[in-house]
């Protein structure tokens, strides 16, 4: 799996950078309760971890239709800790390139808009 800053891979303000141009998809693993509360990052996909396996499972009739398993993926979650086991199921599931953000913080800081 692909970490962000400190570790091989993307760092968070590369990730926000390609997001900004469209050349990688942003999931928020966290549950639509939390997302209310906070928002959520701009132009993100919320996917919450609960059903996140069926819906980025390519072979399940619930596959998320704005998923493509051959771009580049990013998750993130309150801190770190879903998105993490996110990324792992994502990888079971086909995705070849997925990074870790960590949570909503590490995008914010990185420059990252949220969307309320």
């Amino acid at each position: 799996m692909k970490q962000n800053a400190g570790q091989p891979g993307l760092s968070a303000r590369d990730i926000v950078a390609k997001a900004e141009a469209g050349d990688i998809t942003v999931i928020d693993v966290r549950d639509p309760m939390e997302v209310q509360m906070s928002g959520m990052a701009e132009g993100a996909i919320n996917i919450p971890l609960a059903v996140l396996n069926f819906q980025t499972d390519p072979r399940h009739p619930d596959f998320h239709d704005a998923l493509d398993c051959a771009k580049p993926v990013a998750l993130y979650c309150a801190s770190g800790g879903r998105s993490s086991m996110a990324a792992q199921v994502m990888e079971r599931n086909g995705f070849a390139e997925v990074h870790n953000i960590g949570g909503l913080a590490h995008w914010a800081q990185a420059g990252g808009k949220i969307a309320r």
